[in-house]
């Protein structure tokens, strides 16, 4: 049930900033946020991580479902079954179905969140969960998988090695 509020979490909050940010700023404008830390700047972004595929909307769509499918099969199949790796992938999920709505609805992704630290492309919050999401998938991964959802090797060995039915 918790995972199913996170799911919902990341989806509504993605949507309601970027309704925020369509509403209340003009294209190009920016807003103070966190002072000398972050503004938001409305920005309409027809490509993926840094405008990479620019205008190739079909296409991000087609690699988004793919990686929406890949890891809903990976939480259905209970592949992976830990807790960090469930709220990892469902983190994924919803940052990826936030940014598929947008291209869907408007062939472009709005993105906010503009960096005044250092030069960095404008992103959004739906970015943010699959970078999240992402980095905990990694944890999960290189400390967890292995002890706690791979299958283990020793035991489907024995049950084929013809000495252990003695």
């Amino acid at each position: 049930m918790l995972y199913a509020l996170l799911f919902v979490f990341t989806i509504v909050s993605d949507q309601l900033l970027k309704y925020w940010t369509v509403t209340n700023l003009d294209l190009g404008q920016s807003a103070p946020f966190i002072p000398f830390v972050m503004r938001l700047t409305r920005l309409h972004n027809y490509g993926a991580a840094w405008s990479s595929l620019s205008g190739q909307t079909v296409v991000l769509i087609a690699i988004t479902a793919v990686m929406l499918i890949g890891v809903t099969v990976l939480l259905f199949k209970k592949i992976v079954r830990h807790p960090l790796g469930v709220i990892a992938c469902v983190l994924i999920l919803g940052g990826g179905i936030g940014n598929m709505i947008d291209r869907l609805a408007l062939g472009y992704v709005v993105d906010m969140f503009d960096l005044l630290l250092f030069d960095y492309p404008i992103f959004n919050l739906a970015d943010c969960f699959v970078v999240v999401g992402a980095v905990l998938g990694s944890v999960y991964y290189l400390w967890l998988y292995e002890k706690y959802d791979a299958k283990k090797k020793e035991s489907a060995d024995e049950s084929n090695d013809p000495a252990s039915d003695k």
